[in-house]
């Protein structure tokens, strides 16, 4: 790598952390970038897990300590999806990708929709929130999980769908247990990568000096500005995720 590689690494993932930590789907930029780099596309899904781990412990430490949430709020959701992201990140899966885009993609302009006309279920939290899972929300964070392990692109938005409309949440807390479980699982989903070769360690780092800085710079706009603007940033990264998705550019 030169300098210019270094500085459009960071650059790039100085956005993907920032939208990672409000939305999600920063790894639609990262992921292209890495390949662009010459990474193979395996390696290129390895090396990410590394900017998407470091980057969730900046903004774990920064949502605790503006006292967002608590670690037990997180910690049983994160169990399934840990599992999940195990089975997804070690499964050599024949699947295709054109179609797989095509459906994320409609699920995106879905939640979109969604997220416009019912704006109070996004801003403001449910009176009742509970303290542990069900079996329904154990099985789809497992399955949210699953996918995170696999290719990680997207799973923010499927996640704060999950907290929001199945735990009770508002969007401001979502997004702080959302970063929380996306920490716990990456880690293992990581080894497994580490395991199979697929980890380019310098590439990794300085993608995450990028990823880590625009979390932390997430996680205090997140507080400071409240749920409503983190809807607007929501809704704006749904629009453009999904036309990714579908191959408009």
């Amino acid at each position: 790598m030169d300098y210019l590689d270094i500085f459009l690494i960071v650059g790039i993932g100085f956005f993907a952390g920032f939208i990672n930590t409000l939305a999600g789907s920063g790894s639609l930029l990262t992921l292209p970038l890495l390949i662009f780099m010459g990474l193979p596309a395996n390696v290129a899904n390895g090396t990410n897990r590394i900017a998407i781990l470091l980057q969730n412990v900046v903004g774990v430490s920064s949502f605790k300590q503006q006292k967002v949430f608590h670690f037990k709020e997180g910690i049983w959701l994160a169990l399934p999806a840990v599992i999940g992201s195990i089975i997804g990140a070690g499964l050599a899966v024949d699947i295709d990708e054109a179609m797989m885009k095509n459906i994320i993609g409609g699920l995106l302009i879905f939640m979109f929709f969604f997220i416009l006309m019912k704006p109070n279920r996004w801003l403001k939290e449910s009176d009742i929130v509970q303290s542990k899972p069900g079996v329904l929300q154990i099985i789809i964070f497992f399955f949210i999980g699953m996918y995170g392990g696999f290719i990680q692109a997207g799973v923010g938005f499927f996640l704060l769908a999950g907290l929001v409309l199945g735990a009770g949440f508002d969007l401001v807390k979502a997004n702080a247990v959302k970063v929380f479980i996306v920490l716990i699982y990456t880690a293992f989903a990581l080894i497994v990568f580490i395991l199979n070769e697929q980890v380019n360690y310098t590439v990794g780092l300085v993608l995450a000096v990028g990823n880590m800085t625009g979390a932390f710079v997430a996680a205090r706009y997140a507080v400071k500005l409240g749920a409503r603007f983190v809807r607007y940033i929501l809704l704006i990264t749904l629009i453009v995720a999904s036309a990714k998705m579908f191959g408009l550019f």
